[in-house]
């Protein structure tokens, strides 16, 4: 009878204690620009490749871009970030819990991100994903396992997005896993994003937000607008070696351009051993006082 009375004391103890490393995400968010704040609130330069671990493939798709496509292509205007990228972006988050009405039990969190609209579901109770040829979504489809107080996310089934929003291309057969803990009123994202198609390895990246109590998430309506005059259903783009403005960060900043350019290799120490830094500019000219003590990016 006592090692029966042990036992489930012991057995109450592990479900208490599982129950607990379950932290809760509710609430409003926003997002720190602490970490590239040019890249993230301005955006990023094109032509600027560096800290992506990407493939000749990407970089010939990064290379055709040009900013006007945005404003010719309407159906572009409007079109949400991707599940990845959202993480990253400009918009505040507000997350729910989904729970169990008999049981209590946490189903599922619930995203809405501010920024066209944005909502994304993390489930929690073990459902199968979709077979591989299931329709292909901006948010996907994500499933999240408990790792002590840490939240791990896969997230498959991703219709094609961007990398950065300087035209890194993200393709459709890309997944993505995220890491999320909470430290008080801090919330810390790392993601990690495979993309056999234009990426060797996954490619790391960080996000900070802090709790906004007084938050309030509003409509976000867009409306298509051509914003252009020019030949019906043109795409601007650059075709091999012709765009323009692919040396400019390089100049501005003075830069390395095989950093720029991006690669795996670019990403490790070795890199450094035998590069050849080019002169620095006189002086600086684009965006010289970027996060300082809470300033946006000034242009001189």
């Amino acid at each position: 009878m006592r090692a029966s009375i042990v036992f489930v004391s012991a057995l109450a103890v592990g479900v208490a204690t599982a129950a607990v490393a379950q932290v809760d995400f509710s609430g409003n968010w926003a997002p720190l620009f602490h970490e590239d704040q040019p890249e993230r609130l301005p955006g990023p330069e094109l032509g600027d490749y560096s800290g992506i671990p990407l493939n000749d493939a990407g970089r010939l798709r990064g290379d055709a871009y040009d900013g006007d496509r945005i404003s010719a292509v309407t159906e572009y205007q409007c079109r949400p970030h991707g599940g990845d990228y959202s993480m990253r972006g400009l918009a505040n988050m507000r997350v729910e819990q989904l729970l169990d009405p008999l049981t209590q039990r946490v189903l599922a969190i619930h995203l809405r991100m501010n920024f066209q609209e944005q909502e994304r579901t993390i489930w929690l109770d073990g459902r199968e994903r979709p077979h591989a040829l299931a329709a292909h979504t901006f948010a996907g489809f994500s499933a999240g396992t408990w790792n002590g107080n840490m939240l791990d996310i896969e997230t498959t089934h991703l219709k094609s997005g961007y990398l950065r929003r300087n035209g890194l291309p993200r393709s459709d057969r890309a997944t993505f896993t995220e890491h999320w803990v909470r430290h008080g009123d801090y919330l810390t994202v790392t993601t990690l994003i495979r993309d056999p198609v234009f990426l060797t390895e996954p490619l790391v990246r960080s996000q900070s937000w802090t709790v906004a109590p007084a938050q309030r998430l509003g409509r976000d309506v867009c409306v298509y607008v051509p914003e252009l005059v020019g030949e019906p259903d043109y795409v601007p783009n650059h075709l091999p070696g012709t765009n323009p403005f692919l040396r400019e960060v390089i100049d501005w900043y003075g830069l390395p351009e095989a950093g720029v350019r991006g690669g795996s290799e670019t990403l490790y120490p070795e890199f450094l051993k035998n590069l050849r830094l080019p002169p620095a500019p006189a002086q600086c000219a684009r965006y010289c006082r970027c996060g300082e003590f809470g300033r946006g990016c000034d242009l001189r």
